[in-house]
This record gives C-alpha cells, structure tokens and sequence, in this order.
C-alpha cells in the first residue's frame, strides 16, 4: 500500500492537498484545493497498481486507466460527479473529480439504525430513481459504461437533496470482444456484487451486474440489514431473507422488484435499469413470472403476491360460497 500524501503537498503545481477523505481500493481518495480555480475544491483518486503484475499487463492497465479516464472526463450528468482531470505523479495516476459536499446513504442508514428506525421507503426510492437516471445514462454510452461497485457508501446527497454516485474505481467499459483489463484488481463489495463479477476482469459483467448492486443497495437501506451475499446465497439458497420480513413497512411492491433486481443468474433480473425502475415506481410495473429461486419465503408470501392474485381468490371463494348456499336452499 501507498505512503498517503501529506496535507499541503502539491501535485502538478495544481492540486493542494488538504486530507484523506476515503480509501479505494488501491490507493487514497484526497480533498485538495484547486490552486489555478480560487475556491474550488476537487477530490483526487488515487490508483497504485499492483506491482507483482507482469510488466506488460502493468502497461495494459495504465494505458487501460488513461483511456477509461478520457471517457469519464467526457461524462456529463446532474447525478455523477464531473471528472475534470486526470494525470500520473511518479507510479500513482490520479482522477481530480468534484468533491461532492454531504453525507453518504450508509451514513443515514446508521443514524436511522441508531434511533431504532427505518428509512422512509418514499426517500429510499427518490434516491433509486435519481440513481436509476445516473445508471441509464452510464449504461448508455457507446460503449456502454459498468460502474460495479454500487453501495450505500458510493452515493451521496448533496445539502440540496441531489444524489450523487461517486467513485468509479472499478468503472468498465464493455468494449467489443470484452477483452478488456480492469483498472483496478477487485470485484467490488462482496455484499452487493454478483456471482458473475467474481474473479479477475470480470469478464462476464454487463448492465445486469449493476442492477443486481442497485437491488442490494436497496435492500440494505430499506432493513438496516446487509443482504446475505451472492456467494452464501449459492450455497445455501436459504440465505437471503425477504426484506418484509425484516421491515413489514416495505411496500410489496418494493419488495418484489428488489427481489427480481437480485437474481443470482443474469437472466432472472430486469433487463435494464430502466425496466427494474418501473417495476419500482412506474404506473404500469412489470415483473417476472416468478421470483429468484434462492430465496426463503414463508408460507403465506405468495398468497400476497401479487395483489391481483389474492383477489381473484378472494374472488373464487366468494362465487363457491354463492354457489354453495343457493344448492342448500
């Protein structure tokens, strides 16, 4: 691991750092004071690499880093922090981003968890849909771009209420082929990442790999609860706990489209996040015709689910008992 940078040392005759201000995966995450841009404040993230790598794939993964850098640098939405920079000191390169000011989710979840409460489901899904407008646009660029590392942690809201998904640190591009490095050698938090993006490049990750992190974000956030992760669920398919059993004031609603969104398998999720959003809160949900198989469910949940399916019994019933009282008269 790295030497962290002192506070006042200066980075390309631009960049003043004040503090650290998080950890990625392989280096410091800074606040620094922009020299050039009086009173601007940026957040540098730093990439040290694995030195033990081949000398080849070391120079794979730094060009790697200097191409992805230049796709971000072209990004431009309400819900991502704006990269403005991107350079190499000595063997670290750097991303200088826009320091989001406020706090992250899992910081308001612990609070909530604190007072013994839970976070209202209306806010927990203002914030998925403002993250769902980040992700669509992210997963619509050509080519399309993986963020991988979706979690509580990694959004923030700003004193205005605007949510912000930061730290592109394990950030993909689904290039032609998939033959691609990551720039960074991680597969994200083990309790929001899929079975897929285990091992190395995660060469097999795609749009739904996101959508399985955004489901298990908000699964955390609506339990105070960690969500059991993809590789327990494997092994024992009873790990994973419906979230109403924990938190009964989740909507069904809510709780079926988190469910669909964690599918172990690829092809039991939504097939793009715009689909899982309106499962959400959309005015006409879809879903799929059955729920993940690796999920414990007590023996009433189905008669709830969905809603139509109840009345349509509540329905039968009430014809066979009509039918039942007109044969005794």
């Amino acid at each position: 691991m790295p030497l962290p940078l002192k506070a006042g040392s200066i980075l390309r005759n631009r960049y003043r750092i004040r503090r650290i201000i998080g950890h990625g995966g392989m280096g410091n995450i800074y606040l620094a004071d922009d020299l050039r841009l009086e009173g601007r404040q940026c957040a540098l993230k730093e990439v040290e690499y694995d030195r033990s790598l081949p000398p080849e794939l070391l120079k794979e993964a730094r060009e790697q880093f200097f191409r992805e850098a230049t796709v971000l640098a072209r990004l431009d939405h309400p819900n991502l922090p704006k990269v403005s920079d991107f350079f190499s000191v000595e063997e670290r390169d750097y991303l200088v981003m826009d320091y989001i000011p406020g706090k992250d989710l899992r910081t308001l979840m612990l609070e909530a968890k604190a007072r013994r409460e839970f976070l209202p489901e209306s806010d927990v899904l203002n914030w998925a849909n403002q993250l769902a407008d980040a992700l669509t646009y992210l997963h619509s660029q050509n080519p399309p771009i993986l963020h991988r590392d979706i979690k509580p942690s990694n959004l923030k809201i700003t004193p205005s209420g605007l949510l912000k998904l930061v730290d592109f640190g394990l950030v993909k591009m689904l290039a032609p082929g998939e033959v691609t490095i990551t720039i960074l050698q991680g597969q994200g938090t083990a309790l929001y990442t899929p079975l897929e993006q285990y091992g190395g490049d995660g060469g097999h990750t795609d749009v739904r790999s996101d959508i399985y992190a955004f489901g298990a974000t908000l699964y955390h956030l609506l339990t105070n609860t960690p969500p059991a992760d993809a590789k327990e669920r494997f092994l024992n398919p009873e790990a994973l706990i419906p979230p109403r059993q924990i938190n009964p004031a989740i909507s069904l609603r809510t709780e079926r489209a988190i469910l669909w969104a964690m599918g172990l398998h690829p092809s039991e999720r939504p097939e793009s996040v715009e689909q899982f959003r309106l499962s959400l809160i959309g005015d006409r949900p879809t879903y799929p015709r059955s729920l993940p198989r690796q999920i414990k469910y007590p023996k009433w949940y189905f008669l709830a689910l969905p809603a139509e399916r109840l009345l349509l019994y509540t329905a039968i019933a009430l014809t066979l008992l009509g039918l039942m009282i007109t044969l005794i008269r």
